[in-house]
């Protein structure tokens, strides 16, 4: 199946056929992972597929391979690509970082002004991201909508969340500022007009028409980096809920 022709493109009323599929995709693939995504119903995939605000994958066949939506939060100053997922059939082929450039694209297209971000346990998504402009961050400088954090609910780690008081977690927050990357612009186009190589003009001019801060960091150590938060936290997580236990059989005890 992976060598089938795969067309990515913008999803359109036409394919609410595909939504169960993608829902039930999308719950099996959170299970699996251990981790959870904001639960959607068909419905809502549909809505998102009517207003233009998502991008799907398909066989020349018309075979469902991938997903991704966008949501729009704190009246459009921040917008998130949510819900990627790509088939099984379909994965490690390449897929999942096209669908990922091309949400990215609609996402400054439909709002220009507004900070993406995205928040991720798979160093692959953190790669993707990273080659278009995210960075890694804090959680203070993502969304403060409440609606957005209530999608993290149905996530087996939300007891982890709200004990961080929604300030740290397994997942790892990453954001692309436009502020930021117009700046990168000027001082790429400013570079440009100082230097006097031709080859390298021609390069920063190339540069400042799609400005990407490249995250530098060694992803090895930063996939360590990860894995020593993930074990941390879900430590302090298990301590707790022991400790709860041991109160509750303490209070128990007295009824005996």
């Amino acid at each position: 199946m992976e060598n089938q022709p795969i067309i990515v493109r913008l999803a359109t009323a036409d394919d609410i056929r595909y939504s169960e599929t993608i829902t039930n995709e999308m719950e099996e693939s959170a299970k699996a992972r251990g981790t959870g995504i904001a639960k959607r119903s068909p419905a809502y995939i549909e809505k998102k597929m009517q207003e233009g605000k998502s991008v799907i994958a398909v066989t020349t066949e018309g075979t469902w391979v991938g997903f991704c939506y966008i949501e729009a939060w704190q009246h459009e100053k921040y917008v998130a690509n949510s819900g990627l997922i790509v088939a099984p059939a379909f994965r490690k082929s390449g897929v999942a970082t096209e669908i990922k450039r091309k949400i990215f694209e609609l996402s400054r297209q439909k709002y220009p002004q507004a900070k993406i971000f995205g928040l991720t346990t798979g160093l692959a998504v953190m790669k993707i991201n990273s080659e278009l402009g995210y960075e890694p961050v804090t959680y203070s400088e993502l969304t403060s909508d409440d609606e957005f954090w209530k999608g993290c609910q149905s996530c087996v780690n939300y007891d982890i969340l709200m004990s961080k008081g929604r300030k740290n977690c397994i997942c790892t927050g990453m954001l692309f500022d436009p502020a930021e990357a117009k700046i990168m612009a000027a001082e790429l186009l400013r570079k440009a007009e100082s230097s006097r190589k031709p080859e390298l003009i021609a390069q920063l001019a190339k540069d400042a028409q799609e400005p990407r801060r490249k995250f530098k960091g060694n992803f090895k150590l930063f996939d360590r980096w990860i894995r020593f938060k993930q074990f941390v936290l879900l430590k302090s997580l298990r301590k707790k809920n022991e400790n709860s236990n041991i109160e509750k059989k303490s209070f128990l005890t007295l009824f005996w």
